[in-house]
């Protein structure tokens, strides 16, 4: 082997790991539809914050209440010291989807089950949409119905990327 060749390969090899070590629990792709659901073209909504009932309000692409940002902070994530802040930066918005998912979206959880079986997106997409007991809950069926559209393509919810000409890179698990 080249010296050339194997310090690419070495570099591969780091690169790889990194990644790994950096990857959320949510699968990227998983996550990006979710996003895409809820804020059409993954975009910051403007305004960034909203209420949907009293005294409920969201906040952020990933729609995130003050009550979603205090759970994933159980997780010990680092997710700045405002809910709204973190909920309308993209970087601590998806550590915060990822911590909630992280403390929900589980196959036991103190030796008691759970989900029963390892997440899959639909459980995570359900979760985030209807709390911790979302993923029964028949009122997140339609939010994880669209979620299951984005994930096979459906270019409704790829429009926006087109429309304005953008070149969105996914790193989506396949």
């Amino acid at each position: 082997m080249k010296p050339s060749t194997a310090r690419v390969l070495v570099v591969l090899v780091v690169i790889f790991s990194l990644a790994g070590a950096l990857a959320g629990y949510v699968p990227d792709r998983c996550m990006d539809c979710m996003c895409r659901v809820l804020s059409p073209g993954c975009r910051m909504p403007s305004p960034p914050c909203e209420l949907q009932g009293p005294g409920f309000e969201v906040c952020g692409p990933y729609q995130i209440s003050k009550a979603y940002w205090t759970d994933a902070r159980k997780m010990g994530e680092d997710l700045m010291d405002d809910w709204q802040s973190c909920a309308v930066s993209w970087t601590c918005s998806r550590r915060a989807v990822d911590g909630y998912l992280r403390r929900y979206a589980v196959k036991n959880r103190h030796g008691k089950e759970v989900l029963g079986h390892d997440p899959t997106c639909q459980d995570f997409a359900r979760i985030h949409k209807g709390g911790p007991s979302g993923y029964r809950l028949d009122v997140t069926l339609q939010y994880w119905e669209m979620v299951d559209r984005c994930l096979q393509g459906d270019p409704q919810f790829f429009q926006l990327d087109m429309m304005h000409g953008e070149q969105r890179s996914l790193q989506w698990e396949l």
